[in-house]
């Protein structure tokens, strides 16, 4: 199996590494950790063990690869200006399946209409991970997938996809409806990921201590939006998501780590999306409306200005 991983930050980093563990020949596209991964790959520090993970190849660009991948596994942020169609098209192939595993609802229209006849599979990653520095990985819990052709199904390369993770130490599972999984995923993501940084930076632990009420509101406008765009979620999907959070270590979400290092952050894929899905199903969510306003206020003041001179 070759793949092709675009975006090898914390997430590429990780589930590129799981895949080499697992016999496949993996490639990678790094850009601000280049010259690092390049010469001495990537540290992965885990609770499946440390070691260390070294690409088959690493390149600045994916249209540097020599050969189409068999898959290639798009990793970047969902980000509005980041033209993720441009980033694949070069090392895309005839049979390349292309492997989104990104956050967000509704994200995966523009890229399978830049690339009709290729199978895309769309994939959720439900983990705590983090980079700690030039090509550095670590991941402090969870890891399972779920991955399952867009729109629907879950055909032979899911599977042998799947395969390949489990093989790895983590538990991966086909999913013919991915879009309700991405809902799924959007009832925690849409409540922790924006208010742990208009809190000011509080952990997961944190925000649902001071403010359960709050979050299951949120996360019940989320429920109403899927069920709107049919795909309804369990009854119990809110009370399983409060339970898993209250297992985490103390976390601060991926939006917080790139708000406090002045990176652009996803609101637009997880909540801006599920936002926008409201208004055209003509479902209320005034939580969610207002979460959203202010998480656009907080993109206009950086971190970096709430600091006192040094």
């Amino acid at each position: 199996m070759k793949v092709l991983i675009v975006g090898t930050g914390a997430i590429g980093g990780f589930y590129g590494a799981l895949l080499d563990r697992a016999g496949a020949r993996v490639s990678v596209v790094c850009r601000s950790d280049f010259e690092t991964v390049e010469a001495q790959g990537i540290e992965i520090r885990s609770t499946l063990g440390e070691w260390r993970f070294r690409p088959a190849a690493v390149y600045r660009h994916a249209g540097e690869a020599p050969e189409p991948p068999d898959y290639l596994l798009l990793c970047t942020k969902v980000l509005p200006d980041i033209d993720r169609v441009a980033l694949i098209e070069e090392a895309v192939g005839p049979h390349t399946t292309i492997v989104l595993i990104q956050n967000g609802v509704e994200i995966e229209e523009a890229v399978a209409r830049a690339f009709p006849d290729n199978v895309l599979i769309s994939g959720l990653a439900f983990v705590c991970c983090s980079r700690s520095g030039p090509g550095k990985v670590w991941h402090q819990a969870y890891g399972n997938l779920m991955l399952g052709e867009w729109p629907e199904g879950a055909g032979s390369r899911v599977a042998d996809l799947c395969d390949a993770f489990c093989r790895s130490g983590i538990q991966a599972r086909a999913m013919e409806d991915i879009v309700a999984a991405r809902w799924r995923k959007c009832v925690w993501n849409a409540p922790f990921n924006p208010l742990s940084v208009l809190s000011g930076g509080l952990y997961t632990s944190d925000i649902l201590e001071a403010g359960e009420a709050f979050v299951r509101r949120l996360m019940g406008e989320v429920c109403a939006i899927a069920a709107a765009t049919g795909h309804p979620l369990a009854e119990d999907v809110i009370d399983r998501n409060i339970a898993d959070t209250r297992k985490m270590p103390p976390y601060k979400t991926s939006m917080l780590l790139d708000f406090e290092a002045g990176r652009p952050m996803e609101t637009e894929a997880i909540l801006g999306n599920a936002v926008r899905a409201a208004r055209r199903e003509q479902v209320p969510a005034p939580h969610l409306e207002a979460v959203y306003a202010l998480m656009k206020l907080r993109e206009r003041r950086p971190a970096s200005a709430d600091r006192p001179p040094t």
